[in-house]
């Protein structure tokens, strides 16, 4: 039922986005349909479906033609840090791309402070990251549900704020970087095992297109 929901209410907006957009050009309606209706749906969705790494990247759609091209830059630097990181989990998600670190690639167990290993599987996506400039990158911690809300929820935050002063000091530009910790709170495995438990301990860089980006592609899809 929830998501039929969630399905109905997207199709409302976009409906009222595309009515009041009639004096639009093919191109320019499907960006402002695809960035109002996911800043105004991406937070819903991402809570509902227990994924905030989709909400976000659903909260920084653009849509129509700009956001097809959009896509195709994704869908080439993915296939870079797939080839290049093979100890993370690379998903392409609408326009932006979700990279997973389970935090034992990162971190000790209970610890916060990267490891030499860490470092290294982080040189070869930073790499990837300095090639591809225009994009913009929230990193977000996670844990699992043992321990306390709140010492999970302040580790999360202190790995996630680790692995950003790490990258800020490989010439990936502060302006580039947010951070985000969600403690235990948003489980995509199942806590009552340890595999589930193992897995929901994870760092998430989520990849999608800077504002510089957005208004190239736009230039391209005019053309």
């Amino acid at each position: 039922m929830k998501k039929i929901n969630i399905g109905l209410t997207l199709v409302l907006v976009v409906a009222l986005l595309t009515a009041g957009c009639a004096s639009m050009n093919k191109t320019t309606k499907g960006a402002a349909v695809g960035t109002a209706a996911g800043g105004a749906m991406g937070a819903v969705i991402g809570k509902a479906a227990g994924n905030p790494a989709l909400g976000a990247i659903i909260g920084a759609t653009v849509g129509g033609a700009t956001g097809a091209i959009i896509g195709r830059e994704m869908d080439k630097q993915a296939a870079e840090i797939e080839q290049s990181v093979p100890d993370a989990k690379v998903e392409r998600v609408g326009e932006g791309i979700v990279v997973e670190f389970s935090s034992a690639v990162l971190f000790g167990f209970d610890q916060s402070d990267l490891s030499a290993e860490a470092m290294a599987n982080l040189d070869k996506l930073v790499t990837v990251l300095n090639t591809y400039p225009d994009t913009n990158i929230e990193i977000q911690g996670h844990t699992d549900s043992k321990g306390s809300e709140k010492y999970n929820q302040t580790l999360s935050e202190k790995r996630a704020g680790t692995v950003s002063t790490y990258l800020a000091g490989k010439e990936i530009t502060a302006e580039r970087i947010t951070t985000k910790g969600f403690g235990e709170t948003m489980p995509e495995y199942d806590n009552e095992t340890e595999e589930g438990r193992a897995q929901n301990r994870r760092v998430e860089f989520l990849i999608t297109a800077n504002e510089k980006m957005i208004a190239e592609a736009a230039a391209e899809a005019e053309k």
